[in-house]
């Protein structure tokens, strides 16, 4: 199968790639920098190029703008980017009967419910990224009949910046770490998110919106405490604090955790816990800091 992604030099789109080829499918590797073939997803002409010259089987776009900080600052790049590119992507992919596959946030809810957000719950998104991801999914499932639209959280892997390495960085030079502890969420290892991703476009599965997400439920505190763990540091030094004093411009869903109720129906086994995902993550950082 030919697959071109969107976004392939960013954490997700380096291991989806990665797992692409492993499992022989041909990969069209596009991104605005970094990546055998440039483009621009906010450009229509720029994004028909690589399509018509390349006639993928599936596109999976990943690519995205994720500085959910950030976003409160600059939200017309934010829409841009999240809403304007889903659009100009969906809509060549339509005209082309290219079935899309696009990646989304819990960051759509509120978290005002309590227990797991399913696929049917209606979005209600408290900041500038969750807006900007929404109107994408929107435009989306308006402009092309053949849609995946997969919602993921707490996104971390070894090709890029993510919360458990940017605690392990800290927690070899600081005695103290404060981390938020009444947000609830599902972490997701971009690995097991990519060989997910990867049966959703070439079994495939019915067109439509899922949740994807390693299993369990954990707080920021927690997710710290767990990888200062296994990267053998004492886990005391991380210390709780409410959201209220953390230091932010966006307000973020105080529970986004996540179930998928669409995979279940149709027989898919859901993710491992985080907790095995995050200890491979670990091994293979290691691998990757001691590799010259």
């Amino acid at each position: 199968m030919r697959v071109l992604v969107t976004g392939a030099a960013g954490m997700l789109g380096t291991d989806l790639c990665e797992a692409l080829i492993t499992a022989g499918h041909e990969v069209i590797a596009t991104d605005v920098s970094r990546a055998p073939i440039s483009m621009d997803i906010t450009d229509a002409s720029n994004v028909r190029d690589p399509l018509e010259a390349h006639a993928p089987d599936a596109v999976i776009h990943c690519a995205a703008y994720t500085n959910v900080d950030q976003a409160e600052r600059e939200p017309d790049v934010a829409h841009r980017l999240n809403a304007l590119g889903s659009t100009i992507m969906a809509q060549a992919c339509a005209e082309r009967d290219i079935p899309i596959c696009a990646i989304s946030t819990d960051f759509v809810f509120d978290g005002t419910k309590e227990g797991y957000y399913v696929e049917t719950d209606t979005p209600n998104p408290l900041n500038v990224y969750g807006a900007s991801k929404l109107a994408g999914e929107n435009a989306v499932r308006e402009l092309c009949r053949k849609h995946w639209i997969v919602r993921t959280a707490w996104l971390f892997g070894v090709h890029g910046k993510s919360f458990p390495n940017s605690i392990i960085t800290a927690a070899q030079t600081r005695p103290e770490l404060k981390v938020v502890a009444d947000q609830h969420g599902t972490p997701t290892f971009t690995r097991d998110l990519a060989d997910m991703l990867i049966r959703v476009v070439t079994t495939p599965l019915e067109y439509g919106t899922y949740h994807v997400s390693n299993t369990g439920v954990t707080t920021w505190y927690d997710f710290a405490r767990k990888a200062v763990e296994l990267a053998g540091m004492d886990a005391s030094i991380v210390k709780p604090i409410p959201a209220a004093d953390w230091p932010t411009p966006t307000r973020r869903p105080a529970n986004s955790a996540m179930r998928s109720l669409a995979l279940e129906a149709q027989g898919v086994d859901p993710l491992r816990p985080w907790e095995e995902a995050l200890a491979e993550f670990m091994r293979l950082r290691v691998n990757t800091t001691e590799t010259p």
